[in-house]
């Protein structure tokens, strides 16, 4: 029996929300397929243009017969407000569907419905913020790939919907077709909604010489503990204006920025060698394996081994 899936897209969409319906063509294609329906929805129907010009044919809003119902976001969420009988729509068909996702800033016309109130959610790490601000009965988690929070589910930036739709396949297909699909598409079978935003981690980067110096300095002796003395001493800072400036730079106090770069450097290592896990551990300054795996878990959402066997799999496609 296939199941039916809305895309809902309000005036202006992001074109690149499109790629979504990929997944579930690709899913249909398979030899166990047709698995989906999908069906393009707007308030009004017609040819709706995106913020780029590509438009997309779609039907009138006013059908609830879906499993699933999937909203695309728009590239200024700030200044958008959807029209009453488009969140009176979205409500409605929300409550008869299986589960509910936004794309990207979709997330924000989710919580303008009121559907994210009390619900851990994502979006764009740009605006995960403000999202949080413009709806604070929302649990906004800024560090994340896509965020499943019983029948709402929630993307980061763009891209990242490929990553929520594959794992809308797994769970309603297994593991092995959302394998296949990922394989099809090119694409790295499947980061995990725990997984860290990579772009979010650009945020480290300081406004001044010193404390960019003392990043260098940590990137180059990782094997070392890295005191805040240490760090400072690099800046050639005083302790405590180091710590205040770090902080004020960066968003973040000077161990956690020690524990970003040691997860990617330690991330890079698992990917590119064979080297067990213990030795990627001394390497890149982690005290024991399992510092680490708590690190990569605070981090990635999942532990060192798991990223190491998925580096395998990704080869063994990449050869095959």
């Amino acid at each position: 029996m296939k199941r039916r899936i809305g895309f809902l897209f309000p005036p202006g969409f992001q074109a690149l929300d499109l790629m979504a319906t990929t997944v579930f063509e690709v899913a249909n294609n398979m030899d166990s397929g047709p698995h989906y329906e999908m069906t393009m929805l707007s308030e009004k129907g017609g040819v709706l243009p995106s913020s780029s010009g590509v438009g997309v044919f779609t039907e009138a809003a006013g059908r609830y017969d879906f499993d699933t119902l999937i909203v695309a976001g728009v590239m200024q969420p700030l200044g958008f407000r959807s029209t009453a009988p488009f969140l009176a729509y979205l409500r409605e068909a929300s409550q008869q569907s299986r589960r509910t996702a936004s794309i990207c800033t979709g997330a924000f016309i989710l919580a303008e419905a009121g559907l994210l109130d009390g619900r851990r959610a994502t979006t764009h790490w740009a605006m995960a913020r403000d999202l949080q601000r413009a709806y604070p009965k929302a649990r906004v988690e800024e560090d994340r790939i896509f965020i499943n929070d019983g029948r709402i589910w929630t993307s980061a930036g763009m891209t990242a919907c490929v990553d929520l739709c594959l794992a809308m396949v797994e769970s309603d297909l297994g593991r092995d077709a959302s394998k296949h699909i990922a394989r099809q598409m090119v694409v790295y079978h499947r980061r995990s909604g725990g997984q860290s935003q990579f772009s979010a981690l650009l945020e480290l980067e300081p406004k001044s010489d010193r404390i960019q110096q003392a990043l260098s300095y940590a990137k180059r002796h990782l094997r070392k503990p890295l005191s805040v003395d240490e760090l400072a001493e690099a800046a050639n800072l005083s302790t405590r204006q180091f710590s205040r400036s770090f902080r004020l730079e960066t968003g973040q106090s000077p161990a956690r920025a020690v524990e970003v770069l040691r997860v990617e450097a330690a991330r890079a290592m698992i990917e590119s060698s064979n080297h067990p896990i213990d030795v990627v551990a001394r390497e890149t300054g982690f005290s024991d394996p399992e510092r680490m795996r708590r690190a990569f878990l605070r981090a990635f959402g999942q532990p060192p081994q798991a990223i190491k066997r998925a580096a395998r799999e990704q080869a063994a496609f990449g050869s095959a």
